[in-house]
This record gives C-alpha cells, sequence and structure tokens, in this order.
C-alpha cells in the first residue's frame, strides 16, 4: 500500500525544483535577452579602448614623474649626462610596466566575467598573456635576421609612402633618443644598455606582450581569428606610432610593430619580437653614436 504522505511530499519536492528551475531558466533567458550582440559589441570596444588608453598614460606618466623627479634631485645640468639619462629611462620603463600590468590586476571586478578573467591571468597564465612562455629558441633567433629586414623594407615603403602622399612629411627627421653627445667609453655602454637593451625588453613587454595579449583576447571573442589579428595589430602598432610623437619616427615604428606582432603570431611569445628590436636598435646606436653616420 502506498504511503499517501510520501507521494505529497515526493510531488511537493519536485513542484518546489521545477519552480525554482524555471525561475533561474527564466532570470537567465531575460540576462541574455538584456545583454544584445551590439551591447556586447560597445563594452568589447570600450574595454580595448580603455587599454589603449591605460596604456598610453602610463607610458607618459611614468616618464613625466621619474623625469621630473630625478630633475628635482640632480638638477638640469646633470639630468642631461648619459649616465643619468639612463637611469632616467630604466626607472620610466619599470614604472610604466608596473603600472600597466599589475594596477589593472589590483582593480576590483565588476561582474563575474571580469573576476574570471583576472583569475586567470596569474602565474603561467600571466605569463602566457605576456608572451614570455618558455625561454627564447631557435625559431626565434633565426627569425629576428628575417623579421630584421621585412621591417626595414616596410618602414621604407610606408615612410616612402607617406612622403608622396603628404608635402609637410619630414622623411629626414630623426628620432630624440635622450643621447646628444656621448663622450667615452662608459658613456656608450650605459647608452647602449638604455637604448639596445632595456628599451626593447620593457616595450616589447607592455606592447606586444601585454597590450597585444589583451586586445587580440578580446577580438576573438566577437570576431574572426584573422580579422581579429589583423585589427589587434593595427591598434596596437598605431599606438606604438603615436606614443613616440613624431611622424616619421611614428611611421617608421609603425611598421616595426606590425613585423614583431606577427613574429608572436608566428612563435607565440615575444622574444623574436625582443631580438629583432634590440637588433635595429643595434644598428642605429652603432651608426649614429659609433660610425657617426
Amino acid at each position: 500500500m502506498v504511503d499517501k504522505g510520501s507521494v505529497r511530499g515526493s510531488v511537493k519536492g519536485l513542484d518546489t525544483g521545477s519552480d525554482k528551475g524555471s525561475v533561474e531558466s527564466r532570470a537567465g533567458v531575460k540576462q541574455a535577452r538584456t545583454e544584445t550582440p551590439q551591447k556586447q559589441g560597445w563594452r568589447v570596444a570600450l574595454s580595448i579602448l580603455m587599454m589603449l588608453a591605460w596604456v598610453a598614460v602610463s607610458v607618459v606618466a611614468s616618464q613625466v614623474v621619474v623625469g621630473y623627479l630625478i630633475l628635482w634631485i640632480v638638477g638640469a645640468e646633470t639630468f642631461q649626462t648619459p649616465v643619468v639619462t639612463t637611469v632616467y629611462s630604466a626607472l620610466s620603463y619599470i614604472l610604466a610596466m608596473v603600472l600597466v600590468i599589475l594596477v589593472p590586476r589590483r582593480v576590483p571586478a565588476k561582474n563575474k566575467n571580469a573576476t574570471k578573467d583576472q583569475g586567470a591571468n596569474t602565474s603561467s597564465s600571466m605569463r602566457d598573456l605576456l608572451g614570455l612562455r618558455g625561454w627564447p629558441t631557435w625559431t626565434d633567433i633565426g627569425l629576428a635576421p628575417v623579421g630584421f629586414v621585412v621591417q626595414l623594407i616596410l618602414a621604407a615603403l610606408l615612410v616612402g609612402l607617406f612622403g608622396m602622399l603628404f608635402p609637410w612629411f619630414d622623411v629626414e627627421q630623426a628620432q630624440d633618443v635622450g643621447y646628444n653627445v656621448l663622450n667615452g667609453g662608459v658613456d656608450r655602454i650605459v647608452a647602449f644598455l638604455a637604448l639596445v637593451v632595456i628599451a626593447p625588453i620593457a616595450e616589447e613587454i607592455i606592447f606586444r606582450g601585454w597590450l597585444y595579449g589583451k586586445i587580440r583576447r578580446k577580438l576573438s571573442e566577437r570576431m574572426s581569428n584573422v580579422a581579429g589579428m589583423i585589427l589587434a595589430i593595427f591598434l596596437v602598432s598605431l599606438l606604438f606610432g603615436v606614443i613616440h610623437m613624431q611622424w616619421n619616427v611614428g611611421v617608421n615604428v609603425f611598421a616595426v610593430s606590425v613585423v614583431l606582432c606577427a613574429l608572436r603570431e608566428i612563435t607565440g611569445t615575444i622574444y623574436a619580437g625582443m631580438l629583432v628590436h634590440m637588433l635595429k636598435n643595434g644598428v642605429a646606436f652603432y651608426l649614429l653614436y659609433v660610425a657617426g653616420v
């Protein structure tokens, strides 16, 4: 004989679970409806715009803060010496990397998705995001001279094109690297460290590492793989050119950044890009401060 109380209890339990599931289902559908594809697209675009702005502000603010601090400590004349200029360059890059990479991870997330994204960017996942997984390989080393030649050709084409299209564009404009005259071996060594070692490593971590990794990940959620890659390369390279604040130099480094981003796509890391960047700055250093060209 069936116990009526047990039946009523079972039915009651089923009804409660069904109602609860229905409520959760309806809430999920309602949330999905409010988050339209267009709204999601605008959210991704705003997120990318904030990333670009954050990197730009971090780099400029680091230079201003460190520059004025050192200027206040040592004075204008001492500030212009190669050793102090190198210290200024190193501290500026270190502060910029700290601001770009660490500060966004300390900002509280507003939603669960953002929390998951922040949680994924720890330890090995953060190394993947920055393109610092593992160690440089023979492939990275072999691609460095190839990338160097490709960026030379692309930069020459873009600079020449801009020179033909815009009469005001100064094709012969030289980049201000902060070192006017280097007297002796010590000056050259410290300048070499700043321009050929510190700058390439820091800039690759910031631009082709954190920024490209973040933007590439965001765009992959909304676009095809190829379209997301092209747009990410363009945005990162555009900011990299603008941040140098010189037209000719900006176009030149835009072309360099395109090649460096492509190398990250090929290898999965930024090591090949670092080597190309070092090679490019090393050749320029030799021509400017050793050969006197």
